[in-house]
């Protein structure tokens, strides 16, 4: 670990007066800070109206209704523990295109853009700056394998992003990471509606396992998220956009469901 921890910080009406950043809104006759604080406030806003019991049987469409599928007692979101299809594992396989980048802390940097108020470029320094949160999340990849209760620590993907605050056409979130697929210059790509990046647990990550995230797993910096399938975590993460529209990424143009629910066995496209 590399300090103390902070207290994470949940988004909330007060946020919005500190520390707005500068760009666009809707009044013209609005100064840019108020047009952006107001941006923020309607950011905040939405996330609040999220039917929080939605997830619990799948907010993406054609899931509504079904009950999760799966075995053991229920998690920590009210769904079985471990998803239909899956077996437990103790350690943390590997998986990637082939290709593992060695990115250092001192070089790493995230943009964050699209539709937003404020694009943004962060250094490691400055995304380790922002509210720290300690999670212990579950990890469920594609090829059947669940690695349970996974200490991890980083920044709340939802307070990312009230950095840079989304704009209200803001449906859809693309990511991008350093890997490309071997012999290409075709990068890692995943998509995620906007509602599901901003769930409680889905992380920009930067340790796990009470250490530096390791080169292997994604570091020094990845997604997690942890109520889909692990491809919808970008390893070695190198940008954000935000979008009207869905893109889908590297494998869902590639046959692999663009929504993703291991509770429902959701792993192909068709």
């Amino acid at each position: 670990m590399t300090d103390a921890p902070r207290a994470s910080r949940e988004l909330s009406l007060d946020d919005s007066a500190a520390n707005p950043p500068g760009g666009g809104g809707d009044d013209p006759s609005a100064s840019g800070s108020s047009k952006v604080v107001a941006a923020r406030l309607r950011y905040i806003e939405r996330q609040a109206r999220l039917d929080p019991s939605a997830f619990d049987v799948g907010r993406s469409d054609g899931f509504a209704g079904r009950a999760p599928e799966g075995t053991g007692a229920p998690n920590r979101h009210g769904r079985p523990k471990l998803p239909v299809g899956q077996r437990e594992v103790r350690n943390w396989p590997v998986l990637d295109l082939g290709d593992q980048p060695d990115v250092p802390r001192s070089d790493w940097r995230l943009t964050v853009g699209g539709l937003v108020h404020e694009a943004r470029s962060f250094s490691f320094e400055e995304l380790h700056a922002l509210p720290r949160t300690e999670l212990v999340v579950d990890f469920h990849c594609v090829t059947t394998w669940s690695r349970m209760d996974l200490p991890v620590a980083g920044v709340r993907l939802r307070d990312l992003l009230a950095e840079v605050v989304p704009g209200d056409d803001a449906h859809y979130v693309s990511f991008t990471g350093y890997d490309v697929l071997p012999g290409t210059d075709v990068p890692y790509t995943t998509n995620l509606p906007l509602a599901r990046a901003t769930e409680e647990d889905v992380m920009v990550v930067y340790e796990a396992l009470g250490a530096p995230l390791t080169s292997e797993h994604g570091g020094p910096v990845r997604v997690i998220v942890p109520r889909l399938y692990a491809w919808k975590g970008t390893k070695w993460l190198r940008g954000i956009e935000l979008l009207a529209d869905d893109r889908p990424g590297f494998w869902e143009t590639r046959g692999y469901s663009n929504s993703a629910e291991p509770w429902f066995n959701d792993r192909y496209s068709g």
